[in-house]
């Protein structure tokens, strides 16, 4: 065995001295040359997977983004989807709030045209009342309009005698005349308010000054009728004693300006609300 060792050994060395010193250089360099470009390829191949791991890396992040995005596109075509329900039930909300308001608006001109038909009634009514006691003193009789209703005020000393609820005849010539108008009117109702000062009344039969102005309206209400055929369902008699004063009761100037018959007319509450459907057959509020 020893024996074919040292036959191989001899051979190789043989074989060695035969390559040229050229040759063995030539072999050297091509080898060298090989293991550069087998460097220059390691490296490139290092590059290049390093380029493919973040390509990957982009990939992957792109596709997330990608997959974010057709998330968020979805969400935002529900939200349109939501966003014209709204839009759409918004329109009839408002389309709704509009025929309310208009209605609103109806309404109120109606309510005006009312007003403004009751305001030229009363209007007539003053005129007609100033018409006919208009050769009256002023201090005696007060005529005037207060929140749609017509007030006639007729002063103590005009229909009555001190401490009395006997109407004088001068009175009932006074009483005529608004009896005139009034029977013209038969839309109206009235209220006879009896009203008196603060000073205590305690004479005969009455009891105090609630007595005295129930009694002084009473009285006038029975002329009306009696004398002069006022429907009595269109009248009320009503004592205000001293309560609603027109001044103080702190001299006898205003004693005597709180001592009156006061004369309410207003329309019959039905008698209004004609008016108010009247003026809705109006062609100028119906259009």
């Amino acid at each position: 065995m020893k024996k074919i060792f040292l036959g191989f050994v001899g051979l190789a060395v043989l074989l060695s001295s035969c390559v040229s010193q050229k040759k063995y250089a030539d072999l050297e360099a091509q080898q060298k040359e090989t293991q550069d470009l087998l460097n220059t390829a390691t490296v490139k191949l290092n590059s290049c997977l390093e380029e493919k791991a973040t390509a990957e890396a982009r990939m992957n992040t792109l596709e997330d983004q990608n997959a974010f995005l057709k998330a968020n596109n979805q969400e935002l075509i529900n939200n349109m989807g939501n966003l014209t329900t709204l839009t759409t039930k918004g329109a009839e909300n408002l389309e709704k709030s509009l025929e309310s308001l208009q209605e609103k608006d109806l309404t109120i001109r109606k309510l005006q045209n009312a007003i403004t038909r009751r305001d030229s009634v009363n209007l007539a009514l003053v005129q007609s009342l100033k018409g006919v006691l208009g050769n009256l003193d002023d201090e005696d009789i007060e005529i005037s309009v207060e929140k749609g209703v017509v007030f006639v005020s007729i002063s103590d000393k005009l229909l009555f005698r001190s401490g009395s609820y006997n109407v004088t005849n001068e009175a009932k010539q006074v009483l005529g005349k608004v009896a005139q108008v009034v029977n013209n009117k038969p839309d109206f109702e009235f209220m006879v308010e009896g009203h008196t000062d603060n000073v205590p009344y305690r004479s005969g039969v009455l009891l105090d000054n609630w007595d005295l102005s129930a009694k002084r309206a009473t009285a006038v209400v029975r002329i009306l009728q009696n004398d002069f055929s006022v429907d009595p369902g269109r009248m009320t008699a009503a004592a205000r004693s001293y309560y609603v004063p027109l001044a103080g009761n702190d001299n006898a100037a205003d004693r005597a300006r709180n001592r009156r018959t006061r004369i309410v007319v207003l329309p019959k509450l039905d008698q209004f609300y004609s008016m108010i459907e009247e003026g809705m057959k109006d062609p100028a509020i119906a259009d």
